[in-house]
């Protein structure tokens, strides 16, 4: 196969960039994946192309990486909801971006696909937000969306000033197979499938089938605008829906305690104290709590109306989850 038919993905090994990766090979491209070697490999067992080693902060690596390559989908980031130095995390993804952007201008990439995140989005309570409602990084809550702000907001100006022919995506949450490390959302689906949530904090979120999110990024490359923005997302859920769902898959009862997230401020400062000393993330965090303040409900018209894009029911992406994690022997 020629050169210019290479399609490269930063992150193969994560949860969206293995979904990226699968689907683009089903489809018959030619994938090179892109993954540092500290990365764990659950993802990569039969990967479908060729794999290359490398940080995606690193410019000689990545610049290998770009040769020949003709559409790039940069999904890699830094995805931590805390870090006992929480500007780590933003260093990491603006890094990451200016790196692989800057070989991908150098090398002549045809076009490019940037996984971004609705974390980079304003909430709009009582109703979706959608991409008209971008944050500053002083707006953002934490360092995780913080960083994903700060990237994003570099690649609009290389597209803008340096011509980069890229196409943003924003995935909202992500669940389903393949969820290996696993994600934060994941983390709370394994433990209320485990029975180890009795009660919740009154918040909601938008879940969409990992599959989903890479058949938009693929319908993006196809037909995106270069320099727009697209949220991929799916339904907008309560999260105490999305336990009782979890409860009615596994056979458990969901819990019906509802706790107020004051209370819950001085809990999450003892775990991020306890992290810091064990160096395991904690479940429960004060940025998280403070997210929690808000539903986190998105749009995903504009990518329905131009790219095609749509999402499968969240029920079935979490049973696929659920199923997965089962299988994976994370479920107690």
């Amino acid at each position: 196969m020629a050169d210019a038919d290479i399609t490269l993905v930063t992150g193969v090994s994560g949860f969206v960039g293995s979904a990226v990766a699968l689907k683009l090979a089903a489809s018959g491209a030619h994938v090179r994946g892109l993954v540092r070697a500290s990365s764990a490999r659950t993802n990569l067992a039969d990967f479908p192309g060729e794999l290359v080693e490398g940080d995606a902060r690193d410019p000689v690596a990545t610049a290998q990486a770009m040769a020949g390559v003709r559409h790039l989908y940069h999904v890699a980031a830094d995805y931590r909801i805390w870090a006992r130095d929480p500007e780590e995390i933003v260093r990491n993804n603006r890094a990451s971006a200016a790196t692989v952007m800057e070989a991908a201008l150098a090398a002549g990439v045809e076009r490019i696909v940037y996984t971004s995140s609705v974390a980079t989005l304003l909430p709009h309570d009582g109703r979706p937000s959608d991409e008209t409602r971008p944050a500053t990084p002083e707006q953002a809550v934490g360092a995780y969306k913080r960083s994903k702000v700060v990237a994003e907001r570099l690649v609009e100006w290389m597209v803008r000033e340096q011509g980069l022919r890229a196409v943003i995506v924003n995935p909202s949450t992500p669940i389903g197979p393949r969820d290996a490390r696993p994600t934060p959302t994941g983390r709370i689906i394994v433990e209320a499938a485990s029975g180890r949530m009795p009660a919740f904090v009154e918040s909601g979120l938008n879940l969409v089938h990992v599959d989903d999110v890479a058949d938009g990024h693929i319908a993006a490359m196809a037909k995106g605008r270069i320099g727009e923005r697209y949220v991929l997302g799916g339904q907008d859920v309560a999260l105490r829906e999305m336990l009782a769902s979890v409860a009615g898959i596994v056979g458990r009862k969901p819990p019906t305690v509802r706790i107020p997230r004051a209370p819950l401020f001085p809990l999450a400062w003892v775990n991020e104290q306890v992290a810091r000393v064990t160096g395991k993330d904690p479940f429960l965090t004060l940025d998280s709590l403070r997210m929690a303040a808000h539903d986190m409900y998105y749009s995903s018209a504009k990518a329905e109306a131009e790219l095609g894009y749509r999402a499968r029911p969240y029920r079935d992406a979490l049973s696929e989850a659920i199923a997965w994690f089962a299988q994976a022997g994370m479920l107690a």
